[in-house]
C-alpha cells in the first residue's frame, strides 16, 4: 500500500533489485532534417553505406569495451549491432528508397529501419519481437552519423534513475554505472537487450511500465522515483514512509539471498529419505556463476538459440563447442543437457528461410527441420560431442513426436560421432533423449523410450498441446496452471513408461520451479528436477519440509480432480503449503 500522493504503477520485472532517488529522462532526439530529397542518388546510397560501416565499427568498439569490464556474453550484442549495421537488406531496403523515391539518406535508413522494427514486432516470439528496438537503434545511429551528429546518451550528473520509452543498449551500456541507480521503461520487455545489460550490470530495472511518462510529467522534475525490479512496482513521488519501506523489503531480499547462498549445499531430500536431484535451466554461459552458486547439481536445459539468432549465419563449429565446453567444465562432474536447436516458423532465423506457416507451433520447427537442413544438427552434434571431453554430456532433441523422431536423432548423432571419429578428433560420451513435450510422444512412449539415454518432460508446451491454449494468447490464462490434472495424468504415464524402460527421467519445464508442483512431481515419481536458479532455494525448501507418503497420496488422488484449483487445495491441505 502506498502513502498518500504517492503515484502507483504496475510494471513488468526485468532485472533485481530496488532503487530509490532522482530520475533522469532519455528522449531520442531526432536527426536533422529527416525526410528530406537528394538529387545525386548514387552519391546519397554511398553516404549510407559509409555512415553504416562507420557506426558498424563503433559496435564492435564497444563490445570490446563491453568484453572487457567482464561481460563477454553481452559484448555479443553489440557484435550483433555491427552485422545489423552492414545487413545488405536493411541498407538495399535504404537504397531503393534513395533511387525510387529521391529520399536522402536520413529518411531512408529510418524508414528501412522502422519496416524491419514493424516486422519483428509483428512475431509471436517476445525474443525476436524485443530485438525491434536493436534495429531502431541502428537506425537512429546511422541516421545520426549521416546528420554529423553525436550518438545519442545521457550525462548522469548525479546518481539518478533512467526513464524512457525505450533505452537503445547502445546507451545502456555508456551510462556510468556508479551513478545509474536504476532503469524504468514505459515499454519494452525483459528480453530486450536493455533488460538483459542491466541484469548483467546488478542494477534494478522494471520495463512495460504504462503510464510511467505521464505520470512523472505531472509530478515534474524536482520529483522522486522508486522501483522495484523484482517485484515490477514503480512509485512516482515516493513518500519517506514508501522509501523505508523500499529500504526495508531491499535487506529482507539482502537477508533471502544471503540464506539461499547458505543452503545451497543441503540435499533436496525429504522427511523420509527420497533424494530429489536439483538441476538449473540456463539460456546462456553468463548464468552459469549463479546457478552453481545457488546449489544446482548440473544442467537439465541448456537452450542454445542464444547462438543461433540475431545474427547471418549460422554459428560455427569451434564456435559453438568453446560456448558448450565452458558450462560443461564449469559443472563438472555434474550433466549438462544440451537442447539442440529449437526454431522455426515462429522463430525465424535470416539464414534458414521457411514459408510462412498458418500455426507455426504445430509446424515446421526444432528437429522437424532435420530433413531439409541436418547439416545444421549434425554441426551442433559434432560440436557437443567435442565438448564433452570437459564433462558430462547429455544431448536433447526437442519437438519429438514419436519413435520416426527419435529415430532420426539416433541417425544423426551416429553420422556426428562417427566423422569425428574417422577425423581423430577427440570427442567424449554423451547421452542421446529427447524432450516429452507433445502428448503423442508420451501416449507411444513404451515403443522408443528403452533405446533412449534419458527423457525430460517439457511442461511448458506440453501443456499448451494437451489444453489446445497458446501460452502467448492472454485471454486463455485460465488454462495455463500446470497442475492440470489432464497434464499430471500424461506425467504419470511418462513416470510409468520410463520406470518400465529402466531410463531416467526429469522435468525442465517452468513447472518444476513451482514449489507446489515440485512436490507434485515428486509424489507421481519424478526424482530429477530442472528449473530457472532463482527457483532452486525455495523448491529444495519444501522438499526437505514434505513426507514422500503423503506427497504421493496427494499426487495419486489429485489424477482425478476436475480443476488446478482443486489439486493445489488437495496440495496445501495435505503438505501446508
Amino acid at each position: 500500500m502506498t502513502t498518500q500522493g504517492a503515484v502507483r504503477i504496475r510494471g513488468v520485472a526485468a532485472a533485481p533489485g530496488t532503487a530509490h532517488g532522482p530520475w533522469v529522462p532519455f528522449v531520442r532526439s531526432s536527426p536533422a532534417r529527416p525526410g528530406g530529397r537528394t538529387v545525386e542518388p548514387d552519391a546519397e546510397v554511398a553516404r549510407v553505406i559509409s555512415a553504416a560501416e562507420a557506426v558498424a565499427v563503433a559496435s564492435e568498439r564497444l563490445a570490446d569495451d563491453v568484453a572487457r569490464a567482464g561481460h563477454a556474453d553481452e559484448a555479443k550484442i553489440f557484435m550483433a549491432h555491427a552485422m545489423i549495421a552492414r545487413d545488405p537488406e536493411l541498407l538495399d531496403a535504404a537504397a531503393i528508397r534513395i533511387r525510387t523515391e529521391h529520399a536522402d539518406g536520413i529518411g531512408a535508413i529510418g524508414a528501412a529501419a522502422s519496416a524491419v522494427a514493424d516486422q519483428l514486432r509483428a512475431l509471436r516470439d517476445e525474443l525476436l519481437a524485443a530485438r525491434a528496438s536493436d534495429v531502431i537503434d541502428i537506425g537512429d545511429r546511422i541516421a545520426r552519423e549521416l546528420a554529423g551528429l553525436p550518438a545519442a546518451g545521457i550525462r548522469l550528473i548525479e546518481p539518478a534513475i533512467v526513464v524512457a520509452e525505450d533505452l537503445p543498449p547502445s546507451v545502456t551500456a555508456t551510462l556510468r554505472r556508479d551513478r545509474l541507480l536504476g532503469i524504468a521503461l514505459e515499454a519494452s520487455s525483459p528480453t530486450a537487450h536493455a533488460a538483459i545489460l542491466a541484469r548483467a550490470y546488478g542494477i534494478p530495472a522494471v520495463v512495460g511500465a504504462t503510464g510511467l511518462l505521464a505520470a512523472l510529467g505531472a509530478a515534474g522534475h524536482g520529483s522522486a522515483l522508486a522501483i522495484d525490479g523484482e517485484s515490477g512496482e514503480v512509485l512516482v513521488a515516493p513518500a519517506k514512509a514508501d522509501v523505508e519501506r523500499y529500504e526495508a523489503r531491499a535487506e529482507v531480499t539482502r537477508r533471502a539471498r544471503d540464506r539461499d547462498l547458505d543452503d545451497a549445499a543441503l540435499p533436496a531430500v525429504t522427511k523420509d529419505g527420497t533424494p530429489v536431484v536439483l538441476l538449473a535451466n540456463i539460456g546462456s554461459p553468463d548464468e552459469v556463476s549463479g546457478a552453481v552458486a545457488l546449489g544446482a547439481r548440473g544442467v537439465g536445459l541448456f537452450r542454445t538459440e542464444f547462438l543461433f539468432l540475431e545474427r547471418a549465419s549460422p554459428p560455427s563449429e569451434d564456435e559453438q563447442a568453446d560456448a558448450y565446453g565452458r558450462v560443461i567444465a564449469a559443472f563438472a562432474p555434474h550433466p549438462v543437457t544440451i537442447r539442440l536447436l529449437d526454431v522455426g516458423g515462429d522463430k525465424p532465423i535470416p539464414y534458414l528461410p521457411l514459408k510462412a506457416e498458418d500455426n507455426p507451433f504445430l509446424g515446421v520447427r526444432a528437429l522437424r527441420l532435420a530433413d531439409r537442413r541436418p547439416d545444421i544438427f549434425v554441426t551442433q552434434l559434432r560440436a557437443c560431442y567435442r565438448a564433452a571431453v570437459a564433462g558430462r554430456v547429455k544431448i536433447m532433441a526437442p519437438m519429438v513426436a514419436d519413435a520416426g523422431d527419435a529415430a532420426t536423432l539416433r541417425r544423426l548423432a551416429d553420422r556426428a560421432r562417427e566423422e569425428l571419429i574417422a577425423e581423430g578428433r577427440p570427442i567424449g560420451p554423451a547421452d542421446i533423449g529427447v524432450m516429452l513435450e507433445i502428448p503423442s510422444a508420451i501416449l507411444t512412449a513404451d515403443t522408443y523410450v528403452r533405446d533412449l539415454g534419458f527423457v525430460s518432460i517439457g511442461t511448458n508446451d506440453l501443456l499448451q498441446y494437451t489444453l489446445a491454449a497458446d501460452r502467448g494468447n492472454p485471454a486463455l490464462e485460465r488454462y495455463r496452471d500446470s497442475l492440470h490434472p489432464a497434464l499430471l495424468q500424461l506425467i504419470r504415464l511418462a513416470v510409468e513408461s520410463a520406470r518400465r524402460a529402466g531410463t531416467e527421467l526429469s522435468v525442465c519445464g517452468e513447472m518444476a520451479g513451482d514449489p507446489v508442483a515440485a512436490l507434485v512431481l515428486v509424489g507421481l515419481g519424478v526424482r530429477v528436477l530442472s528449473m530457472a536458479p532463482s527457483n532452486l532455494a525455495n523448491v529444495r525448501r519444501a522438499i526437505r519440509a514434505a513426507v514422500r507418503d503423503d506427497l504421493e497420496g496427494a499426487a495419486m488422488s489429485s489424477l482425478g480432480d476436475a480443476s488446478a484449483a482443486d489439486v493445489r487445495l488437495r496440495l496445501r491441505t495435505r503438505t501446508q503449503l
